[in-house]
């Protein structure tokens, strides 16, 4: 599934990944290959990244949206 992560200054990652674990308003989640639907507020903390490569990456935010349709996920993240 394709992920991109933008912020008001630069667009932060663009690449495929395995997995994304946010920081919700209800706690942590995960979104995996053919989720349903989903938009969710993100609170401050860490969205980790699981690349196609099998690498990790971690990427601070202290807010955001996420949108998940049709194996994109977009967030907005500050």
């Amino acid at each position: 599934m394709k992920l991109e992560i933008i912020t008001p200054e630069r667009q932060v990652f663009s690449g495929e990944v395995i997995s994304v674990k946010f920081p919700g308003k209800n706690g942590e989640f995960e979104i995996l290959n053919n989720h349903a639907p989903i938009i969710s507020t993100l609170l401050e903390g860490e969205i980790r990244v699981i690349t196609s490569s099998n690498n990790t990456e971690k990427f601070s935010i202290n807010s955001g949206v996420i949108e998940m349709q049709n194996n994109k996920i977009i967030v907005l993240a500050e």
